[in-house]
């Protein structure tokens, strides 16, 4: 990581106004990851930096979310696992979760399924958000449900990404823990990395909504 990519403590604060009881409070949470606070030799002594653009971006969604969420249901929030262990394919759509056709184009590789266990859910809520930008074509689709069913429970308890390069059209469809260091020749055209722990954030607090 880049000095230019680190924030320290003292400038942390100032920034979002938060205290240093509160940053703490927040770690014994588990809402800031302890990998997060990282340590460093500095003029004064030793003093804790942070990965500036995830602290910031995690110390807003915090300051937004904590007054309709408590800190427990906040944690399971950014938590990469799920409290939420399956849910009905008719409730999923009834709740505008998914749509009829990303669940259809998920049945034609994956079968018919009354129930979807959060990681299906996960994989058909991806795809929506995807076919609905114009970012994967149909047959990329099936390449996405593909990979995730079969790698995700491996990486999900880890920070990936879903990442789709092209080659002369032709499309590679792959989860990685990072994709930050992975490199391909001149010809191989990135469409995009998508970092799941945002998306699983999201289709959680979905999930975790009661139904009107």
């Amino acid at each position: 990581m880049n000095e230019e990519d680190l924030i320290s403590k003292k400038e942390l604060l100032e920034l979002t106004g938060i205290s240093y009881g509160q940053l703490y409070r927040w770690k014994r949470k588990n809402l800031i990851p302890e990998e997060w606070f990282v340590r460093k030799s500095a003029f004064t002594g030793q003093e804790t930096f942070f990965p500036k653009d995830k602290i910031m971006q995690r110390i807003e969604r915090i300051k937004n979310m904590k007054d309709g969420l408590s800190l427990d249901e906040l944690a399971d929030v950014f938590s990469p696992s799920s409290n939420v262990q399956s849910m009905s394919s008719a409730k999923l759509v009834k709740r505008n979760i998914v749509t009829n056709i990303s669940l259809a184009l998920f049945e034609e590789v994956a079968g018919s399924q009354e129930t979807l266990p959060f990681n299906d859910i996960l994989t058909v809520y991806v795809l929506q958000k995807l076919l609905q930008g114009g970012d994967i074509t149909r047959d990329e689709g099936r390449m996405l449900i593909a990979v995730m069913r079969e790698h995700y429970g491996a990486l999900a308890a880890k920070p990936c990404e879903l990442a789709l390069v092209r080659k002369m059209g032709v499309p590679l469809m792959f989860l990685a823990e990072s994709a930050e260091h992975v490199y391909f020749d001149q010809e191989t055209k990135w469409i995009f990395r998508l970092p799941l722990a945002a998306i699983i954030e999201e289709l959680k607090l979905k999930l975790n909504e009661t139904e009107a």
